[in-house]
């Protein structure tokens, strides 16, 4: 039973993750009317006074705590940066980073949780000026600065554009407060002054925002300046060797480890309750689940016990971004059995076996590839199929939910005797066979996509196809190691475009979902013209309602083009990002989707809802939502619907032929004229 236990264990952490797999967004973009504060001007070298030598801040280090589970997709490329906070002051979250000013600095991975960096400063820094002292005269002003972690995933070692904009409002030496379009309530920041004659706000001012027309204003010595904002008045000193550890900010997982089964149900249910964006669609009775949930939580005396009353409750919400850590133990015990059998629903209705593993018992039993299942357990197929939970939902949408209650029709307690009527091909007529279940997992990992990935596999692969000519790419996630996927992704693109290719395929099948800013970024290869896509909201704690949250959503023209007509395969594993960059493509009827299925249906963002429960156990919700500019909800509980619908043969359940690649293929060539 252990061995089982371990074994079971590692599946299901490949299968959350791929099932749930949603980034976070880039951070979000600030609404706020900028006061009339006079605009930075331009980088200029100055004569410099002789400053000082005693306590000049020279060397700035600290650690980098992390808690967030998508903090490690970015750590490849990671430094910490000298951060501008030009965009801040002027409440642009459209700023970027001007490359002379970049000022990086190392960081180094020393636990499972932790970095530390290092940050040695420039001796005249090249950022921008702002004249923040309110005298209403035409100073040449400060340079301000955060330390801000950051990773690099577009082109050189350098931040552009497309790796971020604005301010950070996560894995900063400032804190954010997200109730208030990121305005910096706290923290550290490093200002640097070309002389004595500056000025610097020594409070938040009765507004209790910084860098507006009431901030209280002194003088700032000249040089570098560590300015302390947690109290008031700011402090403002020197240190030659400052340490400053950088908060995870809006990115912590909300951590209810260390309560009672009773009172961390009770937080977490109040935060799911309010911060979750999908009631009204989901036709949610929250004091309804409550009291069904909250007494089996009460009773419960052992890990095995809360973890059971957990899972139920997230089962209890069709949201496929919905999910809690797997208990390897009670998975076992109750889906652990299986009969070496994958089975699969055609078109037509019918149930067939796709595939049979040897030495098992269905191949005991007789029965062969292409049989087909007429009854189960003394129910017909179908209507046994509709009974089935499946253990690794919810899901967001039905089409995905009975997909998954095909797979664990099969999945029973180990030794448990199910009997079958099926007929074989060319059978005459039907058989009936009673079958025990044995303890097993490969037909589980063969039947499930996520869990049959090759880790090897590369996250983007692309070829030209010999028999008709057009390109194909396949994009396996948006999750992987972002500067690979990029490099990849550009390759694979260019040649596409250096070589003319008439038509293009993009494979989206299998995509579990990850970062959205790297998806859209992809999307921006096939459009010249910048569209808006959608419109994110968050529950607002200050206004207890769900507020537009940041700029829309929009796809930007990358640096190329690829200009032939574009066909993209979706299933109902293209989830989240990968849904989000399959409906970008649609716009201006960019591209044709084909699939048997619609995408997954998840689009919340899971960035702020991640949660920790007592026992190890992780869960996470979906807090925000996407509109598009006319107000209708986007994706979540539909998914992008294919234009050609394709359907499930015989054949195409058996392998025998991908009849979505092909219709994809056929209307491509049909598009261009061959």
């Amino acid at each position: 039973m252990a061995r089982q236990s371990v074994l079971v264990m590692a599946i299901l952490v490949l299968a959350l993750a791929a099932q749930v797999c949603s980034c976070p967004a880039l951070p979000s973009i600030p609404l706020i009317t900028p006061t009339d504060t006079p605009s930075p001007t331009p980088v200029v070298h100055v004569d410099l006074p002789a400053l000082p030598a005693t306590g000049e801040p020279v060397l700035i280090s600290g650690a980098i705590s992390y808690t967030s589970p998508f903090f490690i997709h970015g750590l490849k490329d990671s430094f910490v940066l000298l951060e501008d906070q030009a965009g801040f002051i002027r409440r642009d979250r459209e700023f970027e980073f001007p490359l002379v000013g970049q000022a990086l600095g190392p960081v180094e991975v020393v636990g499972d949780d932790t970095l530390t960096y290092s940050l040695l400063l420039p001796a005249i820094p090249q950022g921008t000026f702002v004249d923040v002292d309110n005298d209403g005269e035409d100073d040449t002003g400060v340079q301000v600065f955060a330390v801000a972690y950051w990773s690099n995933t577009w082109g050189d070692p350098f931040l552009e554009r497309r790796d971020g904009t604005g301010w950070s409002n996560a894995y900063a030496s400032t804190v954010t407060d997200p109730n208030r379009d990121d305005e910096i309530k706290g923290g550290i920041l490093v200002v640097w002054a070309p002389d004595d004659q500056q000025g610097f706000p020594t409070g938040f001012g009765e507004d209790g925002l910084l860098f507006t027309a009431d901030d209280p204003v002194s003088p700032i010595p000249a040089g570098y300046n560590v300015v302390d904002l947690n109290q008031e008045p700011f402090d403002f000193h020197k240190e030659a060797q400052p340490r400053i550890d950088l908060h995870e900010g809006e990115l912590a997982v909300n951590d209810y480890a260390g309560l009672s089964y009773e009172e961390a149900f009770d937080a977490l249910f109040e935060r799911m309750s309010r911060d979750y964006p999908f009631t009204s669609e989901k036709g949610l009775d929250w004091d309804a689940l409550y009291e069904e949930f909250a007494p089996p939580v009460a009773r419960a005396r052992s890990a095995e016990q809360f973890y059971l009353a957990i899972r139920d409750f997230t089962w209890a919400i069709p949201d496929g971004h919905i999910n809690v850590t797997i208990n390897g133990d009670v998975f076992f015990r109750e889906r652990g059995g299986g009969f070496g059998l994958i089975l699969a629903e055609l078109g037509d209705g019918r149930v067939i076996v796709t595939t049979v593993l040897p030495d098992m018992p269905a191949a005991e039993a007789g029965i062969k590839v292409g049989a087909e299942i007429i009854e189960w357990d003394g129910q017909p197929v179908g209507q046994a199929i509709g009974q089935v939970q499946p253990y690794f939902g919810p899901y967001s949408t039905e089409h995905l939910k009975r997909l998954e209650q095909v797979v664990f029709l099969t999945r029973v307690p180990p030794f448990e005797s199910v009997t079958v009527t099926f007929q074989n091909p060319d059978a005459s007529g039907p058989e009936v066979v009673t079958m025990v279940a044995e303890a097993e997992y490969a037909s589980l990992f063969q039947a499930l996509p996520y869990l049959a990935e090759d880790e090897l596999t590369l996250p983007i692969e692309g070829e030209v196809l010999d028999e008709s000519g057009l390109g194909y790419i396949n994009i396996a996630t948006f999750s992987a190691d972002y500067s690979l996927m990029t490099g990849l992704w550009e390759h694979y693109i260019g040649e596409m475009i250096e070589s003319e290719i008439p038509g293009l395929i993009v494979d989206l099948r299998l995509n579990g979902g990850g970062n959205m800013g790297l998806a859209f970024d992809f999307g921006g290869y096939f459009f010249d013209e910048e569209i808006t896509l959608s419109q994110r909201f968050d529950f607002n704690d200050l206004t207890g309602a769900f507020e537009v949250e940041g700029l829309p959503a929009r796809i930007v023209p990358g640096p190329t083009l690829y200009e032939g007509p574009v066909a993209l395969l979706v299933s109902p594993y293209c989830v989240s990002a990968c849904e989000g960059f399959a409906y970008a493509l649609t716009r201006d009827g960019r591209s044709t989707v084909v699939g048997h299925y619609p995408t997954a249906g998840a689009y919340g963002g899971v960035g702020r809802g991640q949660c920790s429960l007592p026992d190890d156990l992780s869960l996470q919700f979906p807090t925000s939502r996407s509109e598009t500019p006319d107000g209708v909800l986007l994706i979540e509980g539909v998914g992008v619907v294919p234009d050609i619908f394709v359907p499930v043969t015989e054949d195409s359940a058996l392998g025998l032929d991908d009849s979505v690649l092909d219709a994809a293929v056929e209307t491509l060539l049909e598009e261009i004229g061959q």
